[in-house]
C-alpha cells in the first residue's frame, strides 16, 4: 500500500507515516525501482499498535516501545510496559489511600482544635501527631510542610499547616513516600479546600480509568502487531 493509504485512515500525514518509519517506530518500507515507498499490513499494524501505546503511555514510552519491538528487542519493549502497569498501580493505591484519609482528615482537623491553640510551635504540633520534632522538619524539608516563621524565626504552625500534617501523618502510615505527599498537598493547597480536592480527585480516578482502558486496548494492538512481525519473518 502507499504511504496515504497508510496514513488517511487515521488522520495522519504521509510525512508523518515517514517519521515513523525513519524513527524505527515502524519497519523500513519496501522500495520499488522506482524508489517508491510501499507498505504492508505488517506496517499498518505496527503504525496501529503505535498509536495505541501512546494513550496509554505517553509519547516518549510509546516509541520506546515500538522501537524496541521493532528492533527485535521484545524484553526492553516488556520492561517498559512493565514500568507504565506499575506507575499505574502506584497511582491508583495513592488515589486509594488519599480518599481513605479525607473523611479522618475532617474529623481529626475541625477548626475548633486548631483555633485553641493555634499557632502551633513545631513542639506543640509534634506533641499532638505524637511525632518527634526531627519528622517535621524532614517534612518540611520535602516540600510536605510549609509553616511560615515569625519574626524571631520560629515555625509557626497555623490552621492550614496542621490540616496539612493531619493529612500528611496519615498518608505516610498508609505507606506513602514524602515526593506523593507534597504532591497531594500541594494539589490540596492550590485547590484550597477539602471540597474542591475532592473535586480533583475524581478527575484523577477518571483518567486512571481512562489509562487503564488504553493500556488494555494497546495491548490487544501491539499483540496483533508481533503476531504481523512474526508472520512477515516466517515469508520473508
Amino acid at each position: 500500500m502507499r504511504p496515504v493509504d497508510l496514513a488517511r485512515p487515521h488522520g495522519l500525514s504521509t510525512q508523518a507515516v515517514r517519521n515513523y518509519e525513519d524513527a524505527g517506530i515502524i519497519p523500513p518500507a519496501h522500495r520499488g525501482r522506482t524508489g517508491y515507498r510501499h507498505y504492508t499490513d505488517t506496517h499498518a499494524a505496527g503504525l496501529e499498535a503505535y498509536l495505541a501505546l501512546v494513550p496509554a503511555f505517553g509519547h516518549p514510552t510509546g516509541r520506546r516501545i515500538m522501537q524496541a519491538v521493532t528492533g527485535g528487542r521484545l524484553d526492553e519493549a516488556l520492561e517498559c510496559i512493565d514500568d507504565g502497569h506499575a506507575l499505574l498501580a502506584r497511582d491508583r493505591s495513592t488515589l486509594r489511600t488519599v480518599e481513605a484519609a479525607l473523611p479522618h482528615l475532617g474529623a481529626t482537623t475541625p477548626e475548633a482544635v486548631a483555633g485553641r491553640q493555634a499557632p502551633y510551635s513545631i513542639g506543640e504540633l509534634a506533641r499532638h501527631l505524637a511525632l518527634d520534632p526531627a519528622t517535621l522538619r524532614t517534612w518540611e524539608r520535602g516540600g510536605v510542610l510549609t509553616p511560615p516563621r515569625d519574626a524571631r524565626g520560629h515555625r509557626r504552625y497555623l490552621a492550614q499547616d496542621v490540616r496539612d500534617a493531619e493529612l500528611a501523618h496519615l498518608l505516610r502510615r498508609g505507606g506513602q513516600r514524602l515526593g506523593t505527599i507534597a504532591t497531594v498537598l500541594g494539589e490540596l493547597r492550590d485547590a484550597g479546600s477539602l471540597e474542591a480536592l475532592v473535586r480533583a480527585l475524581e478527575g484523577w480516578r477518571r483518567d486512571l480509568t481512562s489509562r487503564g482502558t488504553a493500556q488494555l486496548h494497546a495491548a490487544g494492538r501491539l499483540s496483533a502487531y508481533l503476531n504481523a512481525l512474526d508472520r512477515s519473518a516466517g515469508t520473508g
